[in-house]
């Protein structure tokens, strides 16, 4: 009985091992040797071997060969030299390219009047306008015409209303007024900043404050202030009048964008300060007394302009200086300053004949002194020279 099922036992597993044979040979493409034992079977492996994959994976497979990179010859050498030949040979053949235009030239070289050309004006965009839809009519005589929907300045009306603005300004300046330059737009700052130093003026390139003007008293209340001779030279005595009196108000505003600072323009229009203005075909022109008809958002453009404006002031004030060095004088004293004058002159008269009559009843024999002649202790001038 234990040897017959032993027996049927084996039987099953000797037959199993030809038809699994057969059915690899069915699904590979290499002969399979018959009446081998297939060594996959766990019963005949080993207890320590590894499984391994089936041959039908392993026949085919390849061992990966790591390829080469073609070598080169290095040629940087000889292709150096070749270019150096060509362009011995043909380098001057062709146009020189010549650059025409940098950013820095308008702050290192400023424009003046005489610097204003069409060209110059053009090749800053100070001819491009808005867009027709928002154009305002009070601007129609400054409109050359119409390109693909946006206004064109002309360049005519620039040019003219540039040259009267600058001859303002230094005749402002030739007179001793005080000028202040506004530019609020981010990188208005250098463009604001260098045309007051040419002109020796004033500049405010942050928020304007309302009230500076109309309402100065209070808001600019404590602020230095300096007073000078003809030679722009400071003058000594007058610390209780700077003390007393009002604080300055500008002779002249130019602003570089006026639709932002209305509020400044409208003071200035209250005390009769006039104003220069860079007037874009979107803006009002009656809200400045000379207006400057161009493109505000251009940088380029209002460097151009305000360098102009600059130059301008610096020559109104060299040709004071120069003028009274030579004693002539232009301008008059301001008529709070002439009443100060007179006020302390009548005084150190008053003092100086005290002081007289005191000696001489004292028994001191002194020469009477009138004027300023003898009150150096005052620090007062004695004439009025720049009257």
């Amino acid at each position: 009985m234990i040897i017959r099922d032993f027996g049927v036992r084996q039987a099953r597993k000797a037959l199993a091992a030809p038809v699994r044979q057969a059915c690899l040979r069915a699904l590979s493409t290499q002969p399979t040797p018959t009446g081998v034992a297939d060594l996959t079977e766990p019963t005949l492996q080993s207890p320590n071997a590894r499984p391994q994959p089936p041959s039908i994976f392993t026949t085919n497979a390849r061992a990966s060969v790591r390829r080469k990179k073609p070598v080169t010859p290095d040629t940087t050498v000889e292709d150096y030299r070749m270019a150096q030949q060509l362009k011995s040979k043909i380098g001057k053949i062709g146009s020189k390219v010549e650059r025409t235009y940098r950013p820095s030239d308008v702050f290192l070289n400023p424009p003046g009047p005489k610097d204003v050309t069409l060209e110059l004006l053009m090749a800053s965009q100070a001819h491009m306008g808005h867009h027709a839809s928002l154009w305002n009519p009070a601007n129609a005589r400054y409109i050359y015409g119409i390109r693909q929907g946006i206004h064109i300045i002309s360049l005519e009306q620039i040019a003219a209303h540039l040259r009267r603005a600058a001859r303002v300004v230094e005749e402002v300046a030739y007179r001793g007024g005080l000028i202040l330059f506004v530019g609020t737009r981010p990188g208005q700052t250098q463009i604001v900043t260098q045309a007051a130093r040419l002109a020796k003026a004033c500049h405010l390139f942050t928020k304007w404050t309302p009230g500076s003007i109309t309402n100065s008293e209070v808001i600019l209340a404590g602020m230095p202030m300096q007073m000078l001779d003809e030679n722009d030279e400071p003058i000594e005595g007058f610390e209780r009048h700077l003390s007393e009196r009002r604080p300055l108000v500008p002779d002249l505003v130019v602003c570089l964008n006026p639709m932002e600072n209305y509020v400044l323009l409208h003071e200035c229009a209250l005390v009769n300060v006039p104003t220069i203005g860079v007037i874009d075909t979107n803006a009002e022109p009656t809200w400045v007394t000379y207006a400057i008809p161009a493109n505000d958002d251009s940088l380029r453009c209002l460097a151009v302009i305000s360098s102009v404006l600059g130059r301008a002031g610096e020559a109104g004030h060299d040709r004071r200086i120069a003028d009274a060095k030579k004693g002539i004088v232009a301008w008059k004293t301001s008529l709070d300053v002439t009443r100060f004058m007179h006020v302390e002159r009548e005084n150190a008269e008053r003092e100086a004949r005290l002081r007289f009559e005191a000696d001489r009843a004292a028994g001191v024999e002194v020469a009477p002194d009138t004027g300023f002649q003898n009150s150096q202790m005052n620090k007062i001038r004695s004439d009025l020279d720049f009257d």
